[in-house]
């Protein structure tokens, strides 16, 4: 297959310009909005649970509640933005999040701040794919892949950072400040897209039938699905799955789908959805149980447990531009084969943490390790997964693998505190907490390997190629 010619009509942004740092500027302020939040919020849980009176399901909530219009909604947030205007839809989501930032901060009680967390999931589902289909449908291609590592880069610094900053945050005002921070943040952000980012669409788009009802099914699907699992109630979660295949059905046959069939027809596409379904799992519920552990067996404070991640920070922003440039010349299968091996064997040597843990000895090489893993993978999946498909659909592209990114993390949240065999009674008792910190983190582990495997074993060799017309029309017809 050859990749898809580039326009040459067209007015391309070149990221050496002030206008290009202004595109990957904007967007990454905006992203680093969402990526804040994800990432921080895990330092605070343990004091929004004394200050709320929250258990181990509140607290599950608190984060899940978060990811999951996230992943539900953030392929219609892709839609939209191919739709109405990418940076319209960006815009319309920071203005969102911040709004629902400013309520999570003001939240009286877990049940508020759990619906504001909501509100503050599905902003971000608006702005987080509109975020890399700026910078893909605004920068001159041979600039995209350096600029993704940039935007990948800087965005994991934001998750990692903002771990360190709220914990500092935390322990000097209180945690309800690491959500009015969005606000300055929110501010610029605004200032410097209406500034430098042009605005793009798909005009064919308007007059064709939008899928609001497979939006529904993706949510309502994995909600019941999250619920079974959170609230222990696994005879829900059949129903669950049985929405999501009908979901998967009716995008088969819609006019106008929101996650078009045709795009599972490259194999590069597919799979790294799969390889990124797994890593994030495994990231998202390492996070979850690892901030945890530091602060409730350990004694770490929220800064010291902020701090544990600050080599992961360091190297993903000195190492995810040149990682992605990589990945375009080699492709995605060593980098993501690697990348996913390294990162296992770091959490793996995570798994000893306990009470009498000392950060040099115990925590800064393994976090380094997967650091290292992270900073392998992360800008080449992102790119490969966007250069697989035509121009015209890279919103929905990136919606479909923040979607299966998000997903991961709110299914590793829920269900790896039940297959841990972590309970109520349990989050207040160091000594069980470890056995079910120890549990989850091996789980993690094998799916870090498995996405290893995975990535090597099928991904094609050489860089990544878009689809083909031929291709696009074959899965149309297999679809009727």
């Amino acid at each position: 297959m050859a990749s898809e010619p580039v326009p040459a009509a067209r007015n391309w942004i070149r990221l050496s310009t002030t206008a290009g740092k202004g595109v990957v500027l904007g967007t990454v302020l905006g992203s680093s909005m969402a990526f804040l939040d994800g990432a921080i919020i895990n330092v605070a849980l343990p004091h929004i649970g004394d200050d709320l009176n929250a258990g181990i399901s509140g607290l599950q909530w608190t984060v899940n509640a978060y990811l999951l219009p996230l992943a539900a909604f953030v392929l219609l947030g892709g839609a939209l933005g191919d739709r109405f205007g990418r940076k319209r839809i960006f815009l319309l989501g920071v203005v969102w999040f911040t709004v629902a930032s400013v309520l999570c901060g003001l939240a009286p009680s877990v049940g508020l701040l759990i619906v504001a967390r909501a509100l503050q999931g599905f902003g971000s589902a608006l702005l987080t794919p509109g975020s890399l289909a700026l910078i893909q449908s605004s920068l001159h291609p041979e600039d995209r892949a350096r600029a993704i590592g940039i935007w990948a880069g800087l965005g994991g610094v934001a998750s990692a950072g903002a771990a360190l900053f709220g914990g500092y945050i935390i322990d000097t005002l209180n945690w309800r400040w690491i959500f009015f921070i969005n606000v300055p943040l929110a501010l610029v952000t605004i200032l410097v897209t209406m500034r430098f980012v042009p605005e793009s669409e798909d005009d064919g788009k308007r007059s064709e039938p939008f899928d609001m009802l497979g939006a529904v099914f993706c949510g309502l699907g994995l909600g019941v699905l999250t619920f079974a699992l959170v609230q222990d109630m696994l005879w829900l979660a059949p129903l669950g799955l049985l929405i999501l295949a009908g979901y998967v059905l009716w995008e088969r046959h819609f006019e106008d789908p929101m996650t078009p069939p045709w795009l599972f027809r490259s194999v590069t596409f597919s799979v790294i959805n799969g390889v990124t379904f797994l890593v994030y799992g495994a990231l998202g519920g390492f996070f979850f149980f690892f901030a945890l552990q530091l602060q409730i067996v350990s004694g770490f404070s929220a800064f010291e447990a902020g701090a544990a991640t600050l080599p992961m920070t360091i190297l993903l922003l000195l190492g995810s531009s040149r990682a992605g440039a990589l990945g375009k010349r080699i492709g995605a299968r060593l980098p993501l084969t690697i990348g996913a091996a390294i990162a296992a064997v770091g959490v793996a040597l995570l798994v000893r943490i306990g009470p009498d843990a000392n950060y040099w000895r115990d925590v800064f090489g393994p976090v380094t390790l997967t650091g290292i893993g992270m900073t392998t993978l992360v800008a080449p999946l992102t790119a490969s997964v966007l250069a697989a498909v035509p121009q015209e659909y890279t919103g929905v592209a990136s919606g479909v693998n923040n979607a299966v990114a998000r997903s991961a993390s709110l299914l590793a949240v829920a269900a790896l505190p039940l297959i841990a065999g972590l309970t109520a009674a349990m989050y207040s008792a160091p000594a069980e907490f470890t056995q079910s910190y120890r549990h989850a983190l091996w789980i993690c582990v094998g799916l870090f390997a498995t996405g290893s495997v995975l990535a090597f074993t099928l991904l094609p060799h050489g860089p990544t190629t878009t689809i083909s017309a031929d291709e696009r029309a074959q899965a149309a017809v297999d679809a009727d």
